[in-house]
């Protein structure tokens, strides 16, 4: 990641930081003074968004520090251990929310009645969901403009808390509405919060193990780098097509084979046509490794 998107990141990041730090703190006191279990379990969603925000200012600044002799491949893969560790911290988080929630249903079906939430949860609920849904337009956007998977990552834990939060708006509003027994819907409403924390969960730090684990790219982008290879003037054949990410760039491995009468010189300026096309098409920050070889004697691979 150059410098220029380390800042816009970093900027970004800051702002969601301070909106999440009103946030948590004003669900977490009204969740209290309202006595409702869900705005408690919303305002811990929205602290751990301090957690994941600070990881991402952190490592979003390693993953932007040029290639050393430590890491001659650049520190991309910072960038993706923090998409794995916000994913770690919001499984965390759901299953915190889970067994606080699931204590109070068992409460409730063992006779006891749980106090009624006050209708200034519902205000904060409501207020939650406009802001998060805003942050997560406003970091998913930004994001996307400079391809960052990390700033992507924290932008769902934006979005997982303004689904969150309408989870936490029904179950007060029933709640509220019903009273009596039904104040069960307070917790079910937690419950219901945990489950969108974890299904966003999974969907960050699936893809980052992949990428850790050194899966290929996808399918398609190794059919279009295979395509710009072979329509490349006096490649004859190429094989041994390896792909990977290191964070938000490629790694790109290839052989190719040239006639045997290509010189030196020639072979060097076909491999610097298919490295400038490769990095116009995906970046200038790929990593490109191309081994040239012969063709047999009789012209076959």
């Amino acid at each position: 990641m150059d410098t220029e998107r380390v800042k816009i990141a970093q900027r970004v990041t800051w702002h969601g930081f301070f909106i999440n730090l009103l946030l948590s703190i004003g669900k977490i006191v009204i969740g209290i003074l309202g006595n409702s279990a869900a705005m408690i379990a919303d305002g811990i969603h929205s602290l751990s968004d301090f957690v994941t925000d600070l990881i991402v200012i952190v490592f979003v600044r390693i993953s932007g520090e040029e290639s050393d002799k430590s890491h001659p491949y650049g520190h991309g893969k910072f960038e993706t251990m923090a998409s794995m560790l916000i994913s770690i911290v919001l499984f965390g988080v759901a299953i915190g929310i889970c067994a606080n929630a699931a204590k109070q249903i068992y409460s409730v079906l063992q006779g006891n009645i749980l106090n009624e939430p006050s209708g200034i949860a519902l205000v904060a609920a409501v207020v939650s969901i406009l802001a998060k849904e805003g942050l997560f337009q406003y970091t998913a956007r930004v994001g996307k403009k400079i391809n960052s998977s990390v700033l992507i990552a924290n932008a769902w834990h934006h979005r997982s808390d303004a689904l969150s939060s309408i989870g936490t708006l029904f179950g007060i509003g029933g709640a509220l509405l019903l009273g009596g027994k039904f104040t069960i819907l307070d917790p079910l409403a937690a419950i219901l919060v945990s489950i969108f924390i974890g299904r966003v969960a999974y969907k960050i730090g699936f893809p980052t193990v992949q990428e850790l684990l050194e899966a290929s790219l996808p399918e398609d982008v190794e059919q279009e780098i295979s395509l710009l290879i072979r329509n490349t003037e006096k490649v004859r054949f190429f094989h041994h097509l390896q792909t990977r990410k290191i964070g938000s760039a490629y790694a790109i491995d290839v052989h190719i084979k040239l006639d045997r009468s290509t010189s030196l010189v020639e072979a060097h300026d076909v491999a610097t046509d298919i490295e400038n096309q490769l990095r116009q098409k995906y970046g200038l920050q790929t990593q490109i490794n191309i081994h040239m070889e012969p063709l047999s004697e009789d012209g076959h691979a």
